[in-house]
């Protein structure tokens, strides 16, 4: 039987302030969903008058709706504050673990809801499958790779002796059938601090606790790969995801591809920074992670200000400092940054303002100064340091990008389809209305008509397939050409240096030129993959309206779906994992010294890079561009289906007349009906505008 445990009790006061905290900041997306009572309305409709196949598919839509689930992706400097951020931002200021040390070590994906969860998957932890294992195990993960490649001999041993150590340590918290987890996941009805602790948490500190603690406390972090966590959270009014991350001080970049791939998978990033150290050029595999994200989707969120002490003066330079980071390395410029403290909000959440530290209070009162504040309740200190805390500027942030992005691309495309579905009710009426009269039968077989719609599905799939194959070829050409390109000029230029300071002198080559050209090729892919789709999509509407037009004498005009909106295209993060040329560790000047002449170094270093860089071309052609040919293909399949379907169904066991259609569409029986799907169609205009 399962138990469910709320991390946070209901009844307490700290429960009713996180919710009252989190309704009050989540007004704009509160409007949104009101907003869209007239799109329910007509699905609604839908299902209530419509037929069996019309009533299936209108309550599709209405799930996909009820579904929706903006993501963000929480990622940020080692000692940020992060997991405490994501604490507040839930409403459950200690569901995790939120130490120093032990520190988070997976994707912890908590999904937010205004309804109660099924008890059944309120947790599931997934394991590493046994290739990736192996793949850390054998090889010492991204920087064992490297060191091998590289022939720093020294350095992988020190890796390998650490791999061997974690190894031993998961055998004597897991046992010796360890490996046999590998590929599995764990389930359970309920999940609080403790059960977190054991999954997410890696810390050298374990070591000293006594051996019940230890077996608990971080046992299976070593092997787990995520967590999702399905909670309750009346504050907000929407499904969300908050997704808590590794970051990017992995010591093997196994993670870091975890990380990367939590990126990908959300629309939003919040990029969380300390106000000690703000963002400089040591953060630079942070900034690589969100260069090609679009400025819109990253928000930035400094930490910590409860630290400064006087955040009034130190904000204006902490600001300053970031952009002039951002402009230096190509980042986000645009971004927008918002200061704050999750420590005051974890103190407004739990009302704990007097324990606040001396330090923090007296920046409070500094910060308070300066900071605008819109209708805080002054007589509600809790109140008042919530706002100072820079959550709700926060969530307004982020609950404008949701809805201008993610939440408004689904709304759109739910509405087309909602729009062609009334259609072809409307249609469908029109033909039972003739029905009724004694009319002629189809112009052409219901077999034969099938045929002919199955045959033009198979036709436009692969004619698209087709289009999307060269696409990916041309896609992998251009990059091979770039890569290449860069490796003859990189090659050049460790000439050039050899000949002026010789080979004791350790040279070094900035790639993010070689990522710029990656990136453009990618935009490129992208941009001809929507255009694509675009094109068969109208190809495929003419030839289901020919169809139409044979098999029931009516007018092309009658069948006119409106086409979907093509996939987004995602950003290119994978171009922001580390290589070998992102480093400058011991490894690097020790392989640099060991070589003997300077062919052997241009030789050498040409085949170390070559494989360093291949990596990003061989993730962005077969990873990131293979993901977004198949999104394409998905959504122009399920487009043609429907479409096919609707048809098949209009005309199945009709009887149609050619002589003068106008004079049974107002048939009284059918005028009610045709007037309110006519109000809803024109309602729904709004969504698509």
């Amino acid at each position: 039987m399962n138990v469910v445990k709320h991390p946070m009790h209901k009844e307490s006061e700290a429960f009713g302030r996180s919710e009252a905290f989190l309704h009050a900041s989540s007004g704009l997306l509160r409007g949104y969903i009101e907003r869209l009572e007239p799109l329910h309305e007509a699905l609604r409709l839908l299902i209530d008058i419509g037929e069996a196949q019309t009533k299936r598919t209108a309550a599709r839509y209405a799930l996909q709706l009820e579904r929706i689930e903006p993501s963000v992706t929480m990622i940020g400097q080692i000692k940020s504050g992060k997991t405490t951020l994501v604490n507040a931002l839930i409403g459950q200021p200690d569901l995790l673990p939120a130490d120093v040390n032990p520190w988070t070590s997976v994707v912890t994906s908590l999904h937010l809801s205004p309804k109660e969860p099924s008890p059944a998957t309120s947790a599931v932890f997934r394991f590493f499958d046994l290739d990736e294992w192996d793949k850390l195990v054998s090889g010492g993960g991204r920087i064992g790779e490297l060191a091998d490649r590289a022939g720093a001999d020294e350095e992988l041993s020190k890796i390998r002796a650490q791999v061997e150590m974690m190894r031993t340590k998961s055998k004597a918290r897991l046992g010796r059938k360890f490996e046999a987890l590998l590929g599995t996941q764990h389930s359970y009805g309920y999940f609080d601090h403790e059960l977190i602790e054991r999954y997410v948490c890696l810390g050298d500190d374990f070591d000293g606790e006594d051996a019940k603690t230890s077996r608990t406390r971080g046992r299976f972090a070593d092997i787990t790969k995520s967590a999702d966590l399905r909670m309750q959270q009346r504050g907000y009014p929407i499904n969300l995801c908050v997704r808590d991350t590794p970051g990017v001080n992995d010591t093997f970049m196994i993670r870091e591809q975890i990380t990367i791939k939590a990126i990908r998978d959300s629309r939003l990033c919040v990029v969380v920074l300390s106000a000690h150290q703000a963002l400089s050029s040591t953060d630079l595999a942070l900034i690589r992670l969100i260069s090609n994200v679009k400025s819109r989707e990253v928000v930035i969120f400094v930490n910590r200000i409860d630290e400064l002490s006087s955040p009034q003066i130190q904000v204006r330079q902490i600001e300053e400092s970031i952009l002039k980071t951002l402009r230096a390395h190509n980042g986000p410029i645009d971004a927008k940054i918002i200061f704050g403290s999750a420590l005051w909000a974890q103190s407004a959440i739990q009302g704990s303002l007097l324990a606040m530290p001396d330090a923090s209070r007296d920046a409070l009162l500094d910060w308070a100064e300066v900071a605008r504040i819109v209708d805080a309740p002054t007589d509600d200190p809790h109140q008042l340091l919530w706002e100072l805390s820079g959550l709700p500027a926060l969530i307004q942030a982020l609950s404008e990008r949701m809805i201008a992005g993610e939440m408004n691309e689904t709304v759109r495309q739910t509405t087309i389809s909602t729009r062609n579905l009334i259609n072809g009710v409307k249609v469908a009426d029109n033909l039972s209305a003739r029905t009724n009269i004694d009319s002629t039968s189809l112009h052409m077989p219901h077999e034969q008509i099938l045929e002919d719609l199955e045959t033009l599905r198979k036709r436009h799939s692969k004619q698209l397939s087709s289009a999307l194959d060269d696409l990916i070829i041309s896609l992998r050409q251009r990059v091979e050409q770039s890569h290449n390109s860069f490796l003859s000029r990189a090659t050049d230029a460790l000439a050039k240096h050899l000949e002026i300071y010789g080979e004791k002198s350790v040279w070094t080559y900035d790639p993010s030129g070689l990522r710029v050209l990656l990136a453009s090729a990618y935009k490129v892919f992208g941009g001809r993959c929507q255009a694509a789709f675009k094109r068969s999509a109208a190809e495929a509407v003419e030839d289901l309206a020919d169809v139409f037009h044979r098999a029931l004498n009516l007018p092309h005009e009658f069948f006119s779906p409106s086409t979907p909106i093509p996939p987004r295209i995602a950003p290119p993060v994978t171009l922001g994992q580390t290589i070998a040329l992102d480093l400058h560790g011991s490894w690097w000047k020790s392989w640099w010294t060991r070589r003997q002449s300077y062919e052997a170094q241009a030789r050498n270093f040409y085949d170390l890079i070559r494989a360093e860089t291949g990596s990003l071309v061989t993730d962005l052609v077969d990873d990131q561009a293979a993901a977004l040919k198949m999104d394409v293909f998905e959504l122009f399949e399920d487009f043609l289906d429907e479409q096919t379907a609707n048809l098949a169904g209009l005309t199945k066991s009709r009887a149609v007349s050619a002589d003068d259609v106008s004079r049974f569409i107002g048939i009284e029986a059918l005028q009610e009906r045709d007037r309110a799907l006519s109000e809803a169609f024109q309602t729904l205009e709004r969504y698509v505008a």
